[in-house]
């Protein structure tokens, strides 16, 4: 059956249909973002304006013919339509479709704001690349850990800016609390602006502390999720997705999707 097919090539991986199919999105992707970029550089805008222009809507119709295609052979559009995937796939069409409807001098400026959108395309590259699927999973089981990280973080800084403010003073640029939490942001992630700095002997030690303390915070987050990386990676599962809820990452002899009992191999 032809939906049977099409649903197979473009849900897919694991065929030889599925990953040329994956690859040749890819590659459009990654020119269509290209086509972006040109597009903001003006000598070029202005010298190649029409060759862009074909350009941006041969991709266009592709995307479109795409996203079509998706609504048409899943077994719920609706399920699709309001995915994260489906809102992206959206967004990428639509700045091309919403140019037609600004004509004129006073629409110029709105058009091509509304092209940025075409950025979210990028978005789309996670779909095609199975590591992001095991980084974006390690992130999503490490996400307590670093929730707790995090909050010990602005418990630090919210800490530092509070005695800096005290030991500096306004006369020193320490003129609020918060200003002064932003310096101590600036000072533990080893960014160091430098429009803040403290001039007293004792505000110079207590930033040379959070200065080395900021080194050694930062392999905290990447310790965990490197720790979470291991346990993924040798996880092993097929590209299989459900043509009923969409869901991924089912293992690679399973029969029935694990989040709605849907069989996996029967699309209709």
């Amino acid at each position: 059956m032809l939906k049977q097919k099409l649903y197979d090539i473009i849900f897919e991986a694991d065929t030889k249909a599925g990953k040329l199919f994956d690859i040749s999105l890819l590659i459009i992707i990654l020119l269509s973002i290209l086509f972006v970029m040109l597009e903001s550089v003006s000598s070029i805008e202005k010298e190649y304006s029409t060759l862009l222009r074909i350009l941006e809507w041969i991709v266009t119709i592709i995307f479109t013919i795409e996203y079509f295609l998706r609504i048409w052979v899943v077994k719920k559009a609706h399920r699709y339509l309001f995915s994260f995937y489906g809102i992206i796939d959206f967004l990428a069409i639509l700045p091309t479709y919403l140019a037609l409807f600004f004509a004129g001098t006073q629409g110029l400026v709105v058009i091509r704001a509304l092209r940025l959108l075409r950025i979210f395309r990028i978005l789309k590259l996670n779909r095609y690349t199975k590591e992001s699927t095991i980084i974006i999973k390690a992130l999503h089981q490490s996400r307590i850990k670093i929730s707790v990280f995090l909050f010990a973080i602005l418990t630090l800084v919210t800490i530092i800016g509070t005695v800096m403010y005290l030991v500096e003073g306004a006369e020193n640029g320490f003129t609020s609390i918060p200003r002064s939490i932003y310096w101590a942001v600036v000072t533990l992630t080893t960014v160091g602006y430098g429009d803040i700095s403290p001039i007293t002997p004792l505000g110079q030690f207590l930033a040379s502390v959070v200065m080395i303390i900021g080194y050694a915070i930062i392999a905290v987050p990447t310790g965990i999720v490197s720790a979470e990386l291991s346990k993924t990676k040798f996880q092993n599962k097929s590209t299989q997705v459900c043509p009923n809820c969409l869901m991924e990452e089912h293992d690679n002899d399973a029969t029935y999707c694990k989040h709605c009992g849907q069989k996996l191999n029967e699309h209709l």
